[in-house]
C-alpha cells in the first residue's frame, strides 16, 4: 500500500516551559519510555508505581486502591497521565480478566478522586486506552469520528469481545470523573514500537532473527503501530495543544498487513527465511506460553485523524523507515550494531 508522507515539522507543539508530570504506573514499558523522554526535556518527573525502584527521576509508591500519601505528588502538577492497570500479556481466564478490568477501572477512578481533592488541579490528565478499541477492520481505515467500535462482529472470539468491554469501560470512567478544571485525553494507542527488551518490538524481533517470522495466520490483517519517539512527541504534542481533549487515536497514518510488516522487519534485519505460523499453530503457542492471540490475529486498521488534523506531523510514518531504525538502535543497545 503507498505510504502517507509528511514533513517532520509540528507546529505548536513543543511544551515551552519545564513542567511537572507525574506518570501513574508508569514503571511499564510504555512509562518508561514517557519518563525518560520527559527526563530528557528537562522536566519534573515522577513516577508513581506499586514497588519503588532507582531511577533518575523521582518514585513514589502507591496501592492502586485508596488515597494515601502518593496523592501528594499531584499536588501543583502540571501533567497526569494514568496508564495504570495488570498486564494483558496472559491467558484470559476468569481471575485475570477480573484483574485486568478491575485494575484499569479502580485505579483512573482512584486518581479522579485524587484530583477532586487538589486546591491546584493538573492542567490536563491523560489517560491509557487502547486502539483494540475499534472492530476486526480489513475493509477501511478506523479514525476517531467514523470508527466503529467493536464487539458485535460475527464469529469474534470472546477474548476479543472482553478486550472491548475493558476499553469501553475503562474510557467511560475517565470521563465520568468529576474533573472540571482539568483537560481529559484517552490514549488510544496502537502498539509502540522501541528496541528495549520486553517490548513488542523485541519480540516480534525475536522471532525473525530465528527464523519465525514469517506471515501470522492469514497475513492479510492489519498491524496499527508507532514509533517510540512518534509516540512520545504526540503526548507531548497533546499537552501542549490545549484545544484538543476527548479520545484521540496514537497511531502511525499507515497501517498495514501482517504479510508486509513482518516482510519489512525481516528485510530490515537482512533475512529472507521466515517461516509461517497457521492459526492453529499460533493457539497452541499461546496456550504454552500463557497469553493469547488476539495480539496477532486480530486486524487493526487505525490512523490518526485528530493528530493529523491538528498538525501533528509524524516522524516515522512508514513502517520501511521505522523498522530499520529500530533495527539499528537494537543492534546499537545489544552488541555494538552488529550479529544477532
Amino acid at each position: 500500500m503507498t505510504e502517507t508522507t509528511l514533513i517532520p515539522v509540528m507546529l505548536g507543539s513543543a511544551i515551552r516551559r519545564p513542567q511537572r508530570i507525574v506518570l501513574i504506573g508508569g514503571s511499564g514499558h510504555v512509562g518508561k519510555l514517557l519518563a525518560r523522554h520527559f527526563h530528557q526535556q528537562h522536566h519534573d518527573v515522577c513516577v508513581v508505581a506499586r514497588t519503588t525502584f532507582s531511577a533518575p527521576w523521582r518514585v513514589v509508591a502507591w496501592s492502586g486502591v485508596q488515597l494515601s500519601d502518593w496523592v501528594q505528588a499531584l499536588d501543583e502538577a502540571d501533567v497526569v497521565i494514568n496508564l495504570a492497570g495488570r498486564s494483558v500479556d496472559c491467558r484470559y481466564s476468569k481471575r485475570n480478566r477480573a484483574e485486568i478490568l478491575e485494575s484499569r477501572i479502580q485505579s483512573t477512578t482512584l486518581v479522579g478522586e485524587a484530583i477532586q481533592t487538589l486546591s491546584t488541579p493538573p492542567a490536563v490528565w491523560l489517560n491509557a486506552s487502547t486502539a483494540t478499541i475499534y472492530r476486526h477492520a480489513m475493509d477501511r481505515p478506523m479514525d476517531e469520528e467514523t470508527g466503529e467500535l467493536g464487539g458485535t462482529e460475527m464469529n469474534a472470539p470472546d477474548s476479543w469481545r472482553f478486550s472491548i468491554e475493558v476499553a469501553t469501560r475503562w474510557e467511560e470512567t475517565f470521563f465520568a470523573a468529576n474533573t472540571p478544571n482539568t483537560r481529559k485525553v484517552a490514549l488510544r494507542s496502537a502498539m509502540t514500537m522501541s528496541p528495549d527488551r520486553g517490548g513488542v518490538f523485541d519480540a516480534l524481533l525475536r522471532l525473525v532473527r530465528f527464523g519465525l517470522g514469517g506471515r501470522l495466520g492469514s497475513g492479510k490483517q492489519y498491524v496499527s503501530w508507532i514509533h517510540e519517539k512518534d509516540f512520545v512527541r504526540a503526548v507531548e504534542f497533546l499537552i501542549a495543544n490545549r484545544n484538543i481533549d476527548g479520545v484521540v487515536n496514537v497511531t502511525s497514518p499507515n497501517a498495514v498487513t501482517n504479510d508486509e510488516f513482518l516482510k519489512t522487519l525481516r528485510e530490515a534485519w537482512g533475512t529472507r527465511i521466515g517461516f509461517p505460523s497457521t492459526e492453529r499453530m499460533l493457539e497452541v503457542g499461546a496456550f504454552f506460553l500463557r497469553t493469547e492471540t488476539e495480539l496477532i490475529l486480530k486486524s487493526r486498521r487505525v490512523v490518526p485523524g485528530r493528530l493529523l488534523r491538528e498538525g501533528f506531523a509524524f516522524e516515522f510514518p512508514g513502517w520501511t523507515a521505522a523498522a530499520k531504525d529500530l533495527v539499528a538502535q537494537w543492534r546499537k543497545q545489544r552488541n555494538g550494531g552488529v550479529g544477532r
